[in-house]
């Protein structure tokens, strides 16, 4: 497990910023809810005359009065772009680092295989993912505490669930991504997770793109479905899943005998 400390220690401020400042904004709109919640009913009403862009952010299925209302959709977006956005650049900086860095020239000159080298490396940004969701919930619950809102403990579990289900289907995909680059891989991370987002909003605005939703890891995440049913729809995050791990698993294969430059 020394490659997996390595990694975390090298990775840790950039832990730190991404875990406070998304914290910092999940935080802020949970405690604005209560000095927005008695004008809540106007602001659902303008929402609900605003078409295609409230059908983009499933405000026409929420209640906006509600906290879960509220925290599904205003908090659901800090928490979908700034965990797709964290996990993506793990991923993808993961394999490719070495190379754009140099380091590889050290690393792989020791005495370990680079199956043992991948999977470390994996291990070490999924502890990652892993260390900013249990964050996360700590201070969504925290704070829903704080404004004495009653928690509504189950559908907040399961929002987080998805998210983090999200965020390790991104940063497994870009983990695979990573072995076939060695420059300009943070860009390949922020545009795979900012075109799986917008994904989502077309398949939410056009009924028939909502194919998409099995595309993009997006469409497993989106609040109004999680709430409206009481659970996460597995017929889109398993297969998901899978094809984050068959991409990891691609990559690693190619990396394994990859001539590392």
């Amino acid at each position: 497990m020394t490659m997996v400390r390595q990694e975390l220690r090298r990775g840790r401020m950039q832990l730190a910023i991404w875990t406070a400042s998304v914290g910092a904004l999940l935080a802020v709109c949970v405690l604005l809810f209560p000095e927005m919640k008695g004008e809540m009913e106007q602001v659902s009403g303008i929402f609900a005359s605003m078409g295609s862009f409230t059908k983009a952010f499933g405000m026409d299925r929420l209640d906006f009065g509600t906290l879960i209302g509220f925290y599904g959709v205003e908090c659901g977006n800090v928490l979908g772009l700034g965990g797709a956005f964290f996990a993506s650049l793990l991923g993808i900086a993961a394999l490719s680092s070495e190379e754009s860095g140099h380091t590889a020239e050290f690393l792989l000159t020791h005495p370990v295989t680079r199956a043992r080298v991948l999977a470390e490396k994996l291990a070490a940004v999924l502890i990652q993912v892993l260390i900013f969701n249990a964050f996360m919930l700590l201070i969504a619950v925290g704070c829903i505490r704080l404004i004495g809102e009653p928690l509504p403990g189950k559908e907040i579990l399961l929002l987080h669930a998805a998210y983090l289900a999200m965020q390790v289907e991104l940063a497994m995909i870009c983990f695979g991504l990573s072995a076939f680059l060695r420059r300009g891989a943070l860009g390949v991370g922020l545009g795979l997770a900012t075109v799986m987002y917008f994904l989502n909003l077309v398949a939410n605005i056009a009924d028939s793109a909502s194919w998409l939703k099995y595309v993009t890891p997006f469409g497993y995440t989106e609040s109004a479905d999680i709430v409206s049913a009481g659970r996460l729809d597995m017929g889109m995050l398993a297969p998901g899943l899978i094809v984050g791990v068959l991409i990891a698993a691609a990559g690693s294969a190619y990396y394994a005998r990859k001539d590392i430059q």
